[in-house]
């Protein structure tokens, strides 16, 4: 617990440049959902994956607010900085996409069939998922790790890009089980085999790092991190020459769509956007191996 004698509520947790974000962000949030409960409508999966976004980063945005303010987040078994950047990079991804999403998939020009008053408010709910992600990325730029600080590696470049790979392998994931056809070939089960180990294994470096457990490993962290990185470079630079070859070859796949494959089930659409975000997962990778020569960072922050 916080040593007694001071304050018992933290108002900087509100009124700090970061406070102030966190409070955008809640209102932000809170005003998507609502518009799009309220009138605006949802449907299929894609509008179910937005309405969770909205409503589980305005969950935990309220609960880091409730906490940090009443001094709380003290009495929890986790690594508060690492949390908090991990979280709002998680949250900066997430709302981007959804604020993509919902627009692209609900909101129209005209009235027809849906009814202007409908229209409306899913315009209205899309700016505010617009002004919600910006809220989101200003706390990551706000709390990011500076040149020469002593910070929590969440908060450094490295540990936010292990959230973005983690990120863009769950997009990988969800291109693999829309019909992909991953498993015709040995080679191509090996690329599978790279995604899911990198997914886990940077899963299990962001959890040791959120619950502030790395000093009771009996290996050094740190190194072992970078060697993982490193190990991670070399397996997505075979994925990445890889699963083209399998996919788009002329001897094992096709180099062009196919032109009767139906949009949204085409095995080639999957294959394509697999591959794009292989190399996109790549380039996070050895980006990562870069910084991580250049920080040092403190678990327990």
């Amino acid at each position: 617990m916080e040593s007694t004698g001071g304050p018992y509520l933290n108002t900087a947790a509100v009124t700090s440049p970061v406070g102030i974000a966190r409070l955008l962000q809640m209102t932000f949030g809170c005003a998507t959902f609502s518009l799009v409960a309220h009138q605006g409508g949802f449907s299929a999966a894609y509008g179910t994956f937005c309405m969770f976004v909205w409503t589980f980063c305005f969950a935990v945005t309220v609960f880091i607010i409730a906490c940090e303010f009443t001094h709380l987040h003290s009495c929890l078994s986790l690594s508060w900085g690492n949390f908090t950047a991990a979280f709002a990079m998680l949250a900066t991804l997430m709302s981007i996409t959804a604020a993509v999403i919902y627009p692209l998939y609900f909101v129209q020009v005209g009235c027809y069939p849906i009814g202007c008053q409908v229209r409306d408010f899913r315009i209205a709910a899309s700016v505010f998922a617009g002004l919600l992600f910006v809220a989101y990325a200003t706390e990551v730029f706000l709390t990011r790790a500076k040149p020469g600080q002593v910070t929590s590696y969440m908060a450094t470049v490295s540990g936010l890009l292990k959230i973005v790979q983690a990120f863009v392998a769950c997009i990988i994931f969800g291109a693999l089980v829309n019909d992909s056809q991953y498993g015709k070939y040995v080679a191509t089960q090996w690329c599978v085999a790279v995604y899911s180990f990198c997914f886990v294994v940077t899963v299990v470096v962001v959890a040791f790092s959120v619950t502030g457990k790395t000093a009771l490993l009996w290996f050094p962290f740190e190194r072992s991190v970078v060697i993982y990185t490193f190990g991670a470079v070399l397996l997505y630079a075979s994925a990445a020459v890889i699963w083209p070859v399998f996919c788009f070859d002329s001897k094992y796949g096709s180099p062009r769509r196919p032109g009767l494959c139906a949009k949204g089930k085409c095995p080639w659409d999957s294959q394509l956007v697999i591959a794009i975000f292989t190399y996109v997962n790549l380039l996070l990778y050895v980006l990562d191996l870069a910084y991580s020569q250049r920080i040092r960072f403190v678990s327990h922050i």
